[in-house]
């Protein structure tokens, strides 16, 4: 019985509907696709044991991959290591994020050089963030150079002090289902987009991985 047992669980693994996933997610997609995606696994494979690391920066995920941390990231391109493959599961609207009282909070839209003059609350920079340097490139297009007043990892802190009223922020549109208030979101004009991707080490990729990734794909294309 026990060999029937154990054979049976190993099908089981090599089928991909039987062992742990670890995954780690960008602050972002936390709080939309990511949900739906666990549910989802929890759902269609309920013999695996599902971790979760969110609000991860994308250095962090990339380094956890390649030290078998993490089995799955989903995480804000580009990736620069070579041992990870990535593949872009959709692209996100970017939004001005504002606080109630900001003279721009009731336009149905808002080019980055109205925000000029204000303060940014941003993700970590030196690298460590996608959207920290897409800010940056932004407002460089825009003629000006967006003055840092505080600078945090997590997507939830970033919008509470925004709601506070210390700073304005640009963020992907699935932030907004972080409904905080005194925060409101404005989408940017001309539209502009930021890619969410999966990404994994193509040399511990097991079959539960390349499940993950199908429903991962499935979920995005229904969305």
């Amino acid at each position: 019985d026990a060999v029937d047992t154990a054979g049976y669980q190993a099908k089981r693994v090599a089928d991909g509907v039987q062992g742990s996933l670890a995954i780690g997610c960008v602050g972002s997609a936390t709080y939309s696709l990511f949900p739906r995606f666990v549910r989802t696994l929890r759902e269609e494979l309920p013999g695996i044991d599902v971790s979760v690391r969110g609000e991860m920066l994308v250095p962090d995920q990339v380094a956890a991959l390649e030290a078998g941390e993490i089995d799955l990231a989903l995480l804000r391109p580009p990736v620069t290591s070579s041992r990870v493959v990535v593949e872009t599961m959709r692209s996100d609207r970017l939004f001005a994020l504002v606080p109630d009282s900001h003279r721009v909070a009731e336009r149905t839209h808002v080019r980055v050089e109205s925000l000029r003059h204000d303060e940014f609350v941003v993700h970590p920079g030196l690298d460590r963030s996608t959207l920290n340097r897409l800010v940056v490139e932004l407002c460089a297009e825009a003629g000006f150079v967006p003055r840092i007043r505080h600078e945090v990892a997590e997507t939830s802190t970033l919008v509470t002090l925004v709601a506070a009223g210390l700073g304005v922020a640009i963020v992907p549109e699935p932030t907004a289902a972080l409904a905080i208030a005194g925060a409101s979101y404005v989408p940017l004009e001309p539209e502009t987009s930021v890619d969410l991707a999966a990404a994994w080490v193509p040399g511990r990729t097991s079959p539960l991985v390349k499940r993950a990734v199908r429903l991962l794909r499935e979920i995005t294309v229904a969305s």
